[in-house]
């Protein structure tokens, strides 16, 4: 088969759900989490495209990981979804964040966030921001390399920093190859050499890849923190943080929490024994992926692309808010208003003007051969990294737009 779209190739990416000739499940089980939604999007029949995203699910994911890692800091990671709702909600809870930006930084503190409750976590910043951010309050800032580290010194005198290592990502949807993170004996040198710049070395960090489906991935992780934390030995270094990574219900069978937390807390016994140092946590698909529905609508459904399937085409793409199905490294469920129907193999595709604009062509999705344009298309467990990766106007089109509800609160009618 051929592939007629640039997703081929994309560095560091698993290429497809499946390889070519595998047929996905078109609408998955229908969860707890979805059918609220599914409700409210057919009762409320909002404009399509958009996302619908339920503060209960938000809600009851930060009280399940705070209890199964009750020892943990959660720090929300805003860019899985920057909507004012979620971030007031979790304000409400208690929750921290991590920032990647100084325009996080005002949302945030907009929402009633305090401004010691933020942790910069971008190792990639302008000495402006990290001066905005610490005339802000911000006092927590993540770095992974000498220049970074100068500029916080110059710029956020007496902050804390925390060091982010480099680890393999094996077992991600969506792994990030070498962007972030430095050598375990590197991270010991900047550490020491933040001590020397008057800054607190407070910790080190690591990022196992989004949507990581094997438990055991935090293991070779907290090898490595503990490999710093042996080298800096004496210079009360006391966090580690273990980033993000926690999945959502996509089409890849997932473990439960638990399996995950456990793994955690006996690499942690393992690694720490009784001088475990202080925990931090990032989760953004966790806490709001399973939040979320994109109600679709399809435009065009044609049988002349290719003999043996249709191509379906959505009025929502890869520049509308599936940025993640590049390389169809993210599998959505789907359900649909023909679901019950006769099936077939489809490709499924966006609207726009652009060749790239393809969602899943190698993953086969079997969808209900009488799909019609006007009939709805819903992408289930949407509500991280979709509406906050959408163009401004690519083609013309807007942004994704997004709609909050609470299913345990009285909707106003």
């Amino acid at each position: 088969m051929t592939d007629q779209s640039a997703t081929t190739g994309v560095t560091d990416r698993p290429h497809g759900t499946g390889v070519a000739g595998t047929t996905a499940s078109t609408t998955g089980p229908i969860g707890s989490t979805d059918t609220p939604i599914l409700d409210h999007l057919d009762r409320r029949a909002p404009s399509s495209p958009c996302l619908v995203l339920d503060l209960a699910v938000v809600r009851r994911r930060h009280e399940q990981l705070r209890s199964a890692l009750p020892d943990a800091r959660i720090c929300y990671a805003v860019k899985a979804n920057p909507m004012p709702e979620v971030v007031a909600e979790l304000v409400r809870l208690g929750a921290s964040f991590d920032v990647a930006s100084t325009g996080e930084i005002d949302l945030c503190l907009r929402q009633g966030a305090a401004a010691e409750n933020l942790s910069y976590g971008n190792t990639i910043k302008k000495r402006a921001d990290i001066a905005y951010a610490h005339e802000c309050g911000v006092r927590l800032f993540a770095t992974d390399s000498e220049p970074d580290l100068d500029a916080i010194a110059d710029s956020a005198p007496g902050a804390s920093v925390f060091c982010r290592v480099h680890v393999d990502n094996t077992g991600s949807r969506t792994p990030f190859g070498r962007k972030f993170g430095c050598r375990p004996d590197h991270a010991a040198r900047l550490l020491t050499r933040a001590r020397e710049l008057g800054l607190d070395a407070y910790g080190v960090s690591f990022h196992i890849g989004s949507q990581q489906l094997e438990p055991d991935a935090w293991e070779h992780g907290l090898a490595a923190v503990r490999d710093v934390f042996e080298q800096v030995a004496g210079l009360d270094v006391r966090m580690v943080n273990i980033g993000g990574g926690l999945p959502a219900a996509h089409t890849d069978d997932a473990p439960e929490l638990a399996d995950y937390a456990a793994r955690i807390e006996s690499s942690l016994d393992d690694h720490f024994g009784s001088a475990r140092p202080e925990l931090l946590i990032e989760p953004g698909r966790y806490l709001v992926g399973d939040a979320g529905v994109v109600r679709s609508e399809v435009v065009l459904a044609t049988e002349d692309r290719e003999p043996d399937r249709r191509w379906i085409y959505l009025d929502v793409g890869r520049y509308r808010g599936l940025a993640e199905t590049e390389g169809e490294a993210i599998g959505y469920r789907i359900r649909t208003s023909r679901d019950g129907d006769p099936v077939g193999p489809a490709v499924l595709a966006g609207p726009t003007c652009d060749g790239d604009d393809v969602l899943y062509q190698h993953t086969l999705y079997d969808m209900p051969i009488t799909l019609r344009a006007g009939d709805h298309v819903d992408l289930l467990s949407a509500g991280a990294y979709t509406a906050s990766y959408s163009s401004v106007c690519f083609n013309g089109f807007p942004p994704l737009a997004t709609h909050c509800f609470d299913s345990e609160r009285r909707e106003r009618p």
